[in-house]
């Protein structure tokens, strides 16, 4: 006996993958040279894939959620760490990630979703070996959205001193930080910050845990991974101060080398349907 797969099962890989991509393209594409264009392009790429990538994971409804909460939380707490000095310090955004809404680059909330997005998978991975798990117990949940916040954090141990000292993406009132330059206290702030995005969608599906669409594949989950691990390239590469090149490997690569064997022993656990099932 066969089953069919719903077409949305076929288009939404398929452009996952394509998008996946364009982002390793347009992260080529600023090693070349950045500029305004390159930065906004990259990172549009990257939100576009995570959204596809979610509705496939997720299920539409349930991605659109969770970008819905990642946008609004990040823009306001990018708003009020800019014009306030909440969460992060005292910092002004300039021109170099183009267009605003506010104080804040329209490219920034959507960047919260992305991260958080990976985290998200990720954790689920490295705890469970599942990439979607479900509510469970609240103390579970805790632990993951932790889990969750920190992993979106390690990206930002090498991105904050490249877009501060290398793009001068925004300019922090307070330069003599413990963290090449950087305040110990932004970190606590993205940690905060991408927990309670993670925490509120976690909250937000509890009584209808999302879970993958037909059609589910071994690739369709890595896909976050994949992104995570084009980013730990692009640090070990280009990295600036040029200790982040050091640190990289062992701040994104633990998580990610974790979340990968998760992933196999998902896999394992969770055999392809044949070619003819997905006929």
């Amino acid at each position: 006996m066969t089953t069919s797969v719903t077409r949305p099962s076929i288009v939404l890989p398929r452009l996952t993958l394509l998008l996946l991509a364009a982002y390793g393209l347009a992260l080529f594409a600023r090693s070349q040279g950045e500029t305004t264009a390159a930065l906004v392009g990259a990172s549009l790429a990257l939100f576009a894939c995570c959204c596809t990538s979610a509705a496939h994971l997720l299920g539409a409804r349930a991605a659109l959620r969770f970008v819905l909460i990642a946008t609004a939380l990040g823009w306001f707490a990018e708003q009020m760490g800019s014009s306030q000095g909440w969460f992060f310090g005292h910092y002004r955004y300039t021109d170099v990630l183009g267009p605003r809404l506010g104080d804040v680059p329209l490219v920034i909330p959507l960047m919260w979703f992305a991260l958080a997005y990976m985290g998200y998978v990720m954790a689920n991975l490295i705890v469970w070996q599942l990439p979607v798990a479900g509510h469970g117990h609240w103390g579970d949940a805790v632990v993951l959205t932790l889990l969750a916040a920190l992993i979106a954090t390690a990206f930002d141990l090498g991105a904050d001193p490249y877009f501060v000292y290398k793009l001068r993406a925004w300019i922090m009132d307070k330069t003599d930080g413990a963290w090449f330059g950087e305040t110990v206290q932004g970190f606590f702030g993205w940690v905060l910050v991408a927990f309670a995005i993670v925490a509120v969608f976690r909250w937000s599906v509890r009584k209808a845990p999302p879970t993958p669409g037909p059609g589910f594949a071994l690739r369709h989950a890595a896909v976050p991974l994949a992104l995570y691990g084009f980013a730990l390239v692009f640090q070990v590469l280009r990295g600036t101060p040029v200790e982040i090149r050091s640190i990289a490997p062992f701040a994104m690569g633990i998580p990610l080398l974790c979340a990968a064997a998760g992933l196999q022993r998902w896999r394992r656990s969770h055999p392809l349907p044949s070619r003819e099932a997905l006929a």
